[in-house]
């Protein structure tokens, strides 16, 4: 018999996929499945929308310069993992990289856990987690998994179709980016302000403007409704426009915590409304809603439009 019908590699097969049981197949199949819809999920929902998961990547004490590389980076690393951990012949390669994500995901979170513990962590969509002890367990079980898909599996083959799946990503990766950057529009914010006397950027992250009247009690309404609202991580700024002198009694009373601006003539000159109190929402120094005296006085408002945006919680 010749070496081509003898040799199980000219069949592309090797001694494990030949001499495997079929149940340890049957769970190294079932692991990879698992795992490819997780994170092929995941990293979807990364590169189609790279600027929210930037914010999120900043909330997790990533620096603002590699939040947005790394949000991609991470989308592009997810779902070549997913694919390649799906097809037999690239499995042991998809699942020694979603492996590699998951010990560093482990790793960052365990280094940096006081700060973060109690943090939305909710990588997958429809799966609510958070940062506590369970996250270890869980992100431990999926590396076990990606351990008896790549163990139970025949050797990866085929460097070239693998870098195929990889530029496929990438390309989509690039589109969708260019996508969501055409969506950053509506009117753009100054690059920084001064809030109590110092200057704070407003192209980063999200930032809540909440120009009042001190002595307005349709302010004063206002601002004690807002005052309930966990704001997460998002920057809120009061202007005064008028008697700026009585701002920090303003806030006292009502308990609204915001930074004090008085820029007041630079930011009227963009943003334009006839009366206060007014609220402009900016994301990444874009205008992204507003909340004008109407909303302000009805029911349940601003605290649903502000929780639509992701604003407060």
């Amino acid at each position: 018999m010749s070496d081509t019908t003898a040799n199980p590699a000219h069949l592309g097969l090797d001694l494990v996929s030949v001499d495997l049981p079929a149940w340890k197949k049957a769970i190294g199949g079932v692991c990879a499945v698992l795992l490819a819809i997780l994170f092929f999920a995941s990293g979807a929902w990364k590169l189609t929308d790279p600027f929210r998961w930037s914010q999120m990547l900043e909330e997790f004490r990533v620096s603002g310069a590699l939040a947005l590389p790394g949000a991609l980076a991470l989308g592009i690393g997810e779902m070549v993992g997913a694919v390649l951990i799906l097809v037999p012949r690239f499995r042991r390669w998809g699942a020694l990289l979603l492996g590699l994500l998951l010990v560093v995901f482990m790793v960052y979170i365990g280094a940096n856990y006081g700060t973060l513990v109690g943090k939305d962590c909710t990588c997958f969509p429809l799966v609510k987690r958070a940062i506590n002890p369970a996250f270890f367990f869980e992100d431990g079980a999926m590396l076990l998994m990606a351990a008896l898909a790549g163990i139970w599996a025949r050797s990866s083959e085929n460097l070239r179709g693998a870098l195929v799946i990889l530029g496929a990503v990438v390309v989509f990766a690039g589109v969708s980016f260019g996508v969501n950057n055409a969506r950053e529009s509506g009117l753009k914010a100054p690059a920084s302000i001064t809030v109590d006397g110092k200057p704070v950027s407003l192209q980063e992250g999200n930032t809540f403007l909440f120009f009042y009247d001190p002595t307005c009690p349709h302010c004063e309404a206002a601002a004690r409704k807002m005052a309930k609202l966990n704001w997460k991580d998002t920057k809120v700024v009061s202007i005064p426009i008028d008697t700026p002198q009585y701002a920090a009694s303003f806030l006292h009373d009502t308990g609204f915590k915001a930074g004090t601006s008085s820029d007041v003539d630079l930011l009227r000159g963009i943003f334009k409304f006839a009366t206060a109190p007014y609220g402009v929402a900016l994301v990444r120094g874009h205008q992204k809603a507003t909340v004008d005296v109407g909303l302000f006085e009805k029911d349940g408002e601003p605290a649903a439009t502000l929780r639509s945006l992701g604003f407060v919680e």
